[in-house]
């Protein structure tokens, strides 16, 4: 092997390694780690959420991306806000966003707990439960009493009542959630 091509090799091995590495840092600090919607939990997550939305849609732990641009091209007129703080993922889904050149698609490469969600019109989100407790908390506290349309994939916010709920028939039976009102 020449010279040139060990040195391309090691360098690749260099950037995965990194890349490896910084993926388990931030699974270790945030306790989750970025986990992708399949396809047939985000056709069902899709199918709770009107394509004529208006407003900001937040989409909070958008991981590598494929949640935030199906949202993008399904509510045109919505203003969709990803959040992503674990760097790897964020950085595909800041490529795949600029790639797929959806002007209503903003990435914000950030902890989605700094989120001011007062003005948002809806909130999708695949977290984890510290991730759906802080959501709980903070729409109790920013918009208590108010109509939000919330669809949550997996966890759920215990003491809400909820508007619909879909089971995805893949292999987990993936329980898809739509709140729509935030409790008092």
């Amino acid at each position: 092997m020449s010279d040139v091509v060990s040195l391309v090799l090691f360098a690749l091995l260099v950037v995965v390694g990194v890349a490896g590495l910084s993926i388990v840092v931030a699974t270790i600090r945030w306790g989750i780690s970025p986990m992708p919607t399949s396809a047939k939990v985000r056709r069902a997550m899709l199918s709770l959420v009107s394509a004529e939305l208006t407003g900001e849609l937040h989409e909070l732990g958008a991981g590598w991306g494929g949640l935030a641009l199906a949202l993008a091209r399904h509510c045109p007129n919505a203003r969709v806000v990803a959040w992503e703080v674990s760097p790897v993922p964020a950085i595909v889904l800041w490529a795949r966003a600029k790639s797929a050149r959806l002007p209503n698609l903003e990435v914000r490469l950030r902890d989605f707990r700094s989120a001011d969600l007062t003005r948002a019109a809806g909130i999708i989100c695949y977290l984890f439960t510290g991730g759906m407790k802080w959501l709980d908390d903070a729409l109790r506290r920013q918009r208590p009493g108010t109509d939000l349309l919330i669809v949550t994939n997996t966890f759920t916010l215990h003491g809400w009542p909820e508007d619909k709920v879909v089971t995805v028939d893949d292999l987990f039976r993936t329980r898809v959630t739509r709140y729509r009102r935030v409790p008092d």
